[in-house]
């Protein structure tokens, strides 16, 4: 069309061939002549504005079109799923069987629908009167389920969320029930099953001579005299782990505020030797008002009366002394005192046993040895040990924070064992550690601190054969 307009402009503006007009001949000879068109400019910018316009005009109303068939398809859907869903309430309301499940369906319908609706109203840019009619038939047929749920003549569906309920309150009582707590042990009884666990270490103190006394051993009397209802004791050793002195403390008050302390003083003044009475290693114990260690130098066992200051001496025959043997990273501890239950053991080697642990058990009354068993576990390899119902528990280190309980020898049975239980540190070396039965903990002197374990035993299990 565009192109016939331009011939028709060109046969308007353009005069005939056969039309004449008047010129002049120049100095070439050569004939000029003028000519004179008139100003009748066709708009061509306004005719492709038009021809745009046009088209998108023509795309609009065809995008229309295809809205209106799609809305209308929709709306027919929505009908259809209206209707099927009146249908399904009506069949409840008139009493026709039903489920949770029928009512869970309606309300997934239900929010399906009201979601689409919101949908289209969007789409269609604002109100409209037949979806707004069925969005309110939606919110009617939401209440109407509601009411039916809630009217359930029957009682059936809330006596089965009650059950439901029930059933799983149950389950997770069972998954989150604790566990029984274990009966007590009383202190002083053997009535359970061994040492299941060690506590996190509780840091009491530092020894009263300070930092520079990482040896030693501390601890309280488990059986004190009657007129003495805590004794705490507390012995620091010089560098080269001789026990030259130590202190006792009335009770844990007295203790932690370092006050009232009673010194004992192993050294004799202006004796020759003056060290007959001192000890070494730190494998002392406090037991009846008495201190067991090992005599200076000396295979020799001391018993220590604080209140008499009276000195016993007991050779233990065979025993190695002078650091030969002693436990791992802890010098001059040939013999470790060890109390439970059962009254005063002590740890220690022997050249025939090569190195290896030996335990005997001491008659209180005669300070002899009444029984001895052999061990198979090499002493150096230990860094501690002590006694719990006439087990012998031997700890080894782990690393620079943690040590291990691993082996364990049952002196009813000759029968040595293996376990596993870790026990965090707060410096690298276990000095000292004792058990108390009155107590059940472990003293702990670690690096110069006064440090505590609780123990905790497994429950009684009583044999097999018993009846």
């Amino acid at each position: 069309m565009f192109l016939l307009l331009l011939l028709l402009l060109a046969a308007v503006a353009v005069p005939s061939l056969g039309q004449n007009a008047s010129g002049t001949i120049n100095s070439d000879g050569i004939c000029e002549c003028s000519l004179i068109l008139p100003d009748n400019t066709f708009p061509v910018a306004r005719m492709e504005y038009l021809e745009r316009t046009s088209r998108q005009l023509n795309l609009s109303v065809q995008l229309e079109i295809s809205k209106v068939k799609e809305y209308t398809h929709t709306m027919s859907v929505y009908a259809s799923r209206l209707v099927n869903l009146t249908r399904r309430v009506e069949s409840i309301e008139t009493g026709g069987s039903y489920t949770q499940l029928d009512f869970e369906l309606l309300k997934l319908e239900i929010r399906e629908l009201v979601s689409l609706t919101a949908q289209l109203k969007v789409t269609l840019n604002g109100s409209n009167t037949i979806i707004n009619k069925l969005y309110k038939e939606i919110e009617n047929i939401s209440l109407t389920v509601s009411k039916l749920e809630s009217y359930d003549k029957l009682n059936v569906l809330a006596i089965r969320r009650e059950i439901a309920s029930l059933r799983l309150r149950l389950s997770d009582c069972e998954e989150n029930q604790a566990a029984p707590t274990p009966k007590t042990i009383d202190y002083g009884s053997c009535e359970h099953g061994g040492l299941l666990n060690v506590s996190e270490p509780f840091v009491i103190q530092l020894n009263w001579k300070g930092s520079g006394y990482k040896y030693g051993g501390w601890g309280k009397d488990p059986t004190p005299l009657p007129a003495k209802e805590e004794l705490y004791w507390v012995a620091p050793l010089l560098n080269e782990q001789r026990l030259d002195t130590f202190r006792l403390y009335a009770s844990y008050d007295e203790l932690l505020l370092t006050r009232n302390p009673i010194d004992k003083n192993l050294v004799i003044p202006g004796r020759y030797p003056n060290y007959v009475k001192t000890g070494q290693g730190s494998g002392m114990v406090l037991y009846n008002n008495s201190l067991y260690y090992n005599c200076y130098s000396s295979r020799d066992m001391c018993r220590y009366n604080v209140d008499t200051n009276i000195l016993e001496r007991q050779t233990l025959t065979g025993a190695v002394f002078n650091n030969r043997f002693s436990y791992q990273g802890v010098k001059f501890q040939d013999m470790d005192f060890a109390v439970d239950e059962s009254g005063m053991w002590v740890i220690y080697s022997t050249e025939e046993n090569a190195g290896n642990m030996v335990i005997s058990k001491l008659n209180l009354t005669s300070f002899n040895v009444e029984r001895t068993w052999i061990t198979k576990q090499f002493k150096p390899g230990v860094s501690s040990a002590f006694m719990i119902c006439g087990v012998l528990y031997a700890i080894r280190p782990v690393n620079t924070r943690m040590e291990e309980i691993f082996y364990t020898f049952d002196t009813r049975t000759s029968e040595e064992g293996r376990i596993s239980i870790k026990m965090n540190k707060m410096l690298e070396l276990l000095q000292s550690v004792n058990y108390n039965p009155s107590d059940h903990k472990l003293y702990v002197y670690n690096d110069g601190y006064e440090v505590t374990y609780d123990v905790i035993f497994k429950p009684y299990a009583p044999p097999a054969n018993s009846k």
